[in-house]
């Protein structure tokens, strides 16, 4: 018979134990994302597979803050964070860091994601944007390119939380089979 494992079984990490703990070097940066509930799903996203650190990019929501902290629950506490005013000034950091910067994004270029591998490929960044519009076009011409999870319904269109969960689960798993 299959029993659930209590909470207390589970082995989570405290807050310092988890800030202190060696993170995957993946870089997520969200731009203008309106809900602050999704970006508190991407903190936790990030938490759970030791990301490196989350980039607030334009009207996106930043902790602390009240939506955020609905879904996060405390992974605020857990993943470095940092904002930017405009979107040139974080893909200009992550240029002086030499970090590639792909964008997830339907676009006449895009790669298939299923068609891609990241193995070598660290630090990385990746890039999420609006609900409504997806990443600028700025963003797109400033990217080393973008990626497109393959979809088969009417609605070719996921929720940014669940698009980045898929992305960041991809990559570090994908890590950390590499490692093996």
């Amino acid at each position: 018979m299959n029993i659930k494992t209590p909470t207390a079984a589970l082995n989570r990490l405290d807050p310092d134990e988890a800030r202190a703990f060696e993170k995957q070097p993946l870089y997520v940066v969200l731009e203008d994302i309106r809900s602050a509930q999704n970006v508190g799903s991407i903190f936790r996203t990030m938490d759970a597979f030791q990301g490196a650190e989350i980039w607030l990019c334009g009207i996106t929501a930043v902790p602390p803050h009240r939506e955020i902290q609905k879904t996060a629950l405390g992974a605020t506490e857990t993943v470095k964070w940092r904002y930017f005013p405009e979107i040139s000034s974080a893909i200009a950091d992550l240029k002086i860091r030499n970090i590639p910067l792909f964008a997830f994004e339907q676009s006449s270029g895009s790669l298939s994601f299923s068609d891609t591998s990241f193995t070598s490929m660290r630090p990385l960044a990746i890039a999420f944007g609006n609900e409504v519009d997806g990443v600028s076009q700025e963003l797109i011409n400033r990217s080393a390119g973008t990626i497109e999870i393959d979809q088969y319904g009417a609605k070719h269109s996921l929720n940014v939380s669940v698009c980045a969960g898929i992305a960041i689960w991809h990559i570090t798993n994908a890590w950390k089979k590499s490692e093996l």
